[in-house]
């Protein structure tokens, strides 16, 4: 910086700028003079600065930062280094500012120091501010915006490392949380890097710079298991928000992150411990500052790069994923699709209904149990028959977007996949007409080939609208396996009583126990006798009048949940996905029967059985509401 600069940025002659400076200025207006002595100041401009020996060595270094270090011990390494070599530091601040970080580097060639560490403020600084190299001033340049032979902190290797750690825990479904900062660009490249070296596909979804909806229905879903986080704060803010939320790390999903070599545990006193890696800030500044020394007395050894050997600090909020953890769900039954059909009356005998609107659905209470359950977060497995029709691509396809386990679903040559026709009314109500298809060929036999989809599992759901001989041996196989039973049975008027003994729990509506149980017993007496035959409990759904529960030793009458109908079909899927989900929650029998009555509720609000099953994220949000 010298006089015709000030001049040019003051907009006065540089003849005026000297006087100025040397004191002449007698004839100069006092406006004048305060804007080029402002100038003056602002860009540190010292009078004869430029014909100083540039070969004096001063003992001091300047260290220029693109934003405040308070909080980053880099600069305390730098500082300390320099003071133990008998070298004093200027500092300055760039506050991200292009015009600002100008000024600092005017005044750092200004006051002839013997050398710099420069962290450009972004692209443009390297054009646009002069480099101190030029003016044979031993240089180091740092972080993200540096170019080429910029010298970083290793994020890149400290992002592949957490992101390893959480893959070789099993999970696959991982999202990263970023703050937007010096290190973003080198940790998200650490994070893709890793991905890809583990065959994962990487997307945009993947990265979360606030906590929105998605990622906490992620999490609900279990669509996330595990979050890499760039900052040690964001991911004590993330703690905080689970645990307000009622989700437990890692228990529903695994937590790690780095953070500096500082008391940031301190923000939040009290606060958990996360699994992290701690970046040594401190050292780093260390290096640099010795390295520019050597460079600065023209030393001979070179001080080793910066290595970091990274090492979790605890593994409190790391575990494999709850998926592989928890126990599953595995449903047997029946497997559709729905053609929906609005009518304006239901059909009755020799009348002719006329409509333009039909839907068509994956259905089936097989399908429709299990999606509810995948919906609610758990892992399910799908046992059932579909033909060799196109309606079965159809099915794989869409439980495959739900990450329903099909594995135990077969084809079968010469069959068609089962069909289901629903008429619907303006009130909601609904007549059903069923072609079996391939469900019916659903055989002992092919549960006993498909025995290992009942490992690891918590819950059966059957349902009867597969062959009898084929739901007994599901839930003979379901108890070997120490799973517990729930049979929903439709289209059927005569169980078994060794078929009874098996259900742990039957969820009849009143007229399929009254199929059951024929006569003019009360709906508790019929109940009861039910219990006596030899099933677990009994809960009787009644629609708008809520359900009814009968065990061995007590019963209690649950009102139903205040939502207006527009389709019931789906009533009794979505209150069995629910209230399975929320026992194998280990949530008691009777709560888990609350929740599943709003989750019947709120499944009657649209049309369609899979769209209007309620997710884990909104039967959550109901549920700590109502403060269970």
């Amino acid at each position: 910086m010298n006089i015709k600069d000030i001049a040019r940025i003051a907009g006065v002659s540089p003849s005026t700028v000297s006087k100025i400076i040397n004191g002449k200025d007698s004839t100069i207006s006092q406006e004048t003079r305060e804007k080029v002595l402002k100038v003056a100041k602002e860009y540190h401009y010292t009078p004869y600065g430029s014909s100083a020996q540039r070969g004096t060595r001063t003992y001091t270094l300047a260290v220029l930062l693109r934003t405040t270090a308070s909080i980053d011990s880099t600069l305390d390494g730098i500082i300390q280094t320099a003071q133990a070599s008998g070298y004093s530091t200027l500092v300055f601040n760039g506050y991200s500012d292009n015009e600002q970080e100008l000024k600092n580097m005017t005044a750092v060639l200004n006051h002839q120091v013997d050398g710099v560490i420069w962290q450009p403020v972004n692209d443009d600084s390297r054009t646009l501010i002069p480099h101190p190299q030029d003016n044979n001033i031993p240089t180091l340049v740092i972080g993200p915006y540096g170019g080429d032979k910029t010298l970083l902190l290793p994020y890149k290797e400290a992002a592949y490392r957490l992101t390893e750690e959480i893959i070789e825990r099993g999970h696959q479904s991982i999202a990263c949380l970023m703050t937007q900062g010096r290190r973003t660009k080198d940790f998200l490249k650490g994070f893709r890097a890793c991905l890809f070296d583990h065959h994962m596909a990487f997307s945009d979804d993947m990265i979360h710079y606030e906590f929105d909806d998605s990622l906490i229905a992620g999490i609900g879903d279990r669509s996330i298991t595990g979050i890499v986080s760039s900052h040690y704060r964001m991911a004590l803010e993330f703690s905080q928000l689970m645990a307000s939320l009622h989700y437990l790390i890692p228990d529903d999903v695994s937590l790690v992150s780095i953070k500096n070599d500082t008391s940031e545990a301190l923000v939040y006193p009290g606060g958990p411990q996360i699994s992290t890696y701690t970046m040594r800030n401190a050292d780093f500044g260390a290096y640099l500052c010795s390295k520019l020394i050597n460079i600065v007395e023209k030393r001979n050894e070179e001080p080793h790069s910066f290595v970091q050997n990274f090492h979790l600090d605890n593994t409190l909020t790391l575990d494999s994923p709850s998926t592989s953890r928890a126990k599953k769900i595995t449903v047997v039954g029946s497997l559709n699709t729905d053609t929906y059909i609005s009518v304006p009356t239901l059909p009755q005998g020799g009348t002719t209904v006329i409509t333009k609107t039909a839907t068509r659905y994956p259905g089936g209470k097989g399908i429709n149990q299990a999606v509810g359950a995948a919906k609610l977060g758990h892992r399910v497995s799908l046992i059932g028959n579909v033909g060799t029709d196109g309606e079965s691509d159809y099915i794989f396809k869409e439980m495959a977007q739900w990450g329903v386990d099909t594995t135990g679903v077969k084809r079968q040559p010469g069959n068609d996949t089962g069909k289901a026709y629903i008429f619907v009314d303006p009130n909601g109500e609904s007549m059903i007409s069923v072609l079996s298809g391939a469900n019916a060929t659903l055989s002992p036999e092919d549960i006993r080939e498909r025995e290992d989809q009942f490992d690891n599992t918590g819950y059966c759901l059957i349902q009867s609208e597969v062959p009898l001989d084929a739901v007994n041996e599901a839930c003979r196989i379901a108890h070997e396996h120490h799973a517990r039973t729930i049979l929903k049975p439709t289209t059927c008027n005569h169980l078994p009583d060794s078929l009874l003994k098996q259900i742990d729990i039957l969820v009849p509506n009143i007229n399929e126990l009254n199929a059951l149980q024929p006569g003019n017993d009360s709906m508790e007496e019929k109940s009861r006798k039910l219990i006596e035959r030899g099933t677990g409990n009994v809960i009787v759904t009644l629609a708008e009048r809520g359900c009814y529960l009968q065990t061995s030793t007590s019963e209690r009458r649950f009102a139903a949940a205040g939502f207006a109908p527009v389709d019931n079909t789906g009533a009794g899927d979505a209150f069995i996905s629910a209230l399975a989900s929320y026992l194998l929650y280990g949530y008691p029998l009777e709560q888990a029967i609350e929740i599943a009555t709003y989750a019947a509720g709120y499944s009657i609000t649209r049309e369609g059985v899979i769209p209007s099953l309620i997710d884990r994220f909104s039967l959550d949000t109901h549920i700590r509401q109502i403060g269970r």
